[in-house]
């Protein structure tokens, strides 16, 4: 709750922690009422849903462009944004309500690194703004096969998709791998990050964008 710091937040953040806290601080303030998170959630907004998402940082080059599609409360984009600040976030949301409160935490908490926009991944406008960036995020949006038609055609040739995951990515990867090719993608593997600093550490999928070569 308000006030306490885990250890492995400070282990993830380093000196960007205070941001971090400002940001679990608002979700546990407004998370609820604003439609964000359930209420069984506020408890366990560190662990499951701030370090969660801010762990996959360690599968970043430096300077990458980043869309985080279906931002919603802001996973994984903000965290991601507050522990890498060298990485240029683009935070894409359709819903006018989620798109306030992205906008309210990017002041707040003064992430120069990022942008608001609100629309869809599969829309022609949005594809056109946003093409060729090289990492996707989306946490909780869609099952893969629809996640790969949706985001592998806003990244550039061999960039990458990176998915959050649950236990079971493996199986959606093996289920879904024929129509992840069909739309571009790659040399698809599941991996784990944050084992080191999380008691449950974090699940991906990423998959790649085929590069002409591939063809």
């Amino acid at each position: 709750m308000a006030g306490e710091l885990p250890d492995n937040a400070k282990l993830v953040f380093g000196e960007h922690v205070d941001r971090a806290a400002e940001f679990v601080r608002l979700l546990e303030e407004h998370g609820v009422e604003r439609g964000l998170i359930g209420p069984r959630e506020v408890d366990k907004i560190w662990d499951r849903h701030v370090l969660n998402s801010a762990v996959i940082e360690e599968l970043f080059q430096r300077n990458e462009r980043v869309v985080d599609v279906g931002s919603g409360a802001g996973l994984p984009g903000v965290p991601l944004a507050i522990a890498r600040p060298d990485l240029r976030i683009t935070l894409l949301e359709p819903m006018a309500r989620r798109i306030a409160w992205l906008e309210e935490v990017v002041e707040r908490l003064e992430l120069d690194n990022v942008t608001v926009l609100r629309g869809r991944a599969e829309e022609g406008p949005i594809r056109a703004q946003l093409k060729n960036c090289d990492v996707v995020t989306a946490r909780a949006v869609a099952p893969l096969e629809k996640l790969a038609k949706w985001c592998l055609p806003l990244l550039k040739g061999g960039g990458r998709m990176i998915a959050l995951k649950g236990e079971r990515a493996q199986e959606e990867l093996d289920r879904d791998g024929t129509a992840v090719e069909r739309a571009g993608g790659v040399n698809g593997k599941v991996v784990v990050v944050g084992a080191d600093v999380l008691e449950v550490p974090t699940t991906v999928l990423i998959v790649e964008r085929q590069t002409r070569r591939d063809r």
